[in-house]
């Protein structure tokens, strides 16, 4: 690991219990408005519509788009399916930046703070810069700068996306790692020449819904980011 200079990061599900938050919120929104909804299953659904909507942009069939964009086109889809269309515009509009309000796992914050001590550290995530800053933010996270899909103008797992955000810190890929709970980033962050860490989120989609062990071979392996802060030496 000696010549790793930057720490990459994919963000939703790694760093954020997005399915946790976005059911509190879904059932919180709407259930203000006397609307019952099984907010998990709302969560669920809304993120079964991520990687089609993205596809359309990898595909060449759309124009970039940010994420922002592509949440709330696909919201609209899943308020429909769930025979919700008398949904008024701005609670579509709060519902939609629930995205940039959701809570990091407990081991995220200080576990960046300790990796920071002696990496560069970034996210490397398909959501829009000023989503990853608002969860900065929100989250107290010190990033040295943000890159990703808005920087590359395409999404994950195209190899443009860990390219772009290596080069960015006039890094070669063997020199900037990807941190991430899912073993399909990491395999196309490897096929992109990164070095690749692998951290379990055994509840991301819902309890006892995530990966708990890589499926691709990996560099690293960590239970969490204090884990993986043990394994770089960052104390």
């Amino acid at each position: 690991m000696t010549e790793v200079k930057v720490l990459l990061f994919d963000v939703f599900g790694t760093l954020v219990d997005w399915h946790g938050s976005i059911a509190r919120e879904v059932h919180g929104v709407l259930g203000a408005q006397g609307i019952e909804v099984d907010g998990a299953a709302f969560a669920t659904a809304w993120r079964d519509q991520y990687q089609p909507a993205m596809e359309e942009v990898r595909s060449g069939r759309l124009p970039f788009s940010k994420l922002d964009v592509l949440h709330r086109r696909n919201l609209d889809v899943v308020l429909k399916d769930f025979g919700l269309d008398r949904v008024d515009e701005a609670t579509r509009r709060h519902l939609n930046h629930a995205w940039h309000r959701l809570e990091a796992w407990p081991d995220v914050t200080p576990g960046l703070s300790r990796l920071r001590l002696k990496y560069r550290l970034a996210p490397c995530s398909n959501g829009n810069i000023s989503l990853m800053a608002d969860l900065a933010r929100r989250n107290d996270w010190h990033w040295d700068a943000i890159t990703g899909a808005e920087l590359a103008r395409d999404y994950k797992p195209k190899a443009i996306v860990y390219l772009t955000a290596a080069a960015a810190f006039d890094c070669a890929p063997q020199e900037a790692m990807m941190v991430a709970a899912h073993s399909s980033d990491l395999a196309a962050a490897a096929a992109a020449g990164l070095r690749t860490a692998f951290i379990a989120r055994p509840d991301e989609h819902g309890p006892g819904i995530g990966e708990t062990e890589a499926s691709v071979p990996v560099d690293l392996s960590a239970a969490s980011l204090l884990a993986l802060a043990d394994r770089l030496g960052c104390r």
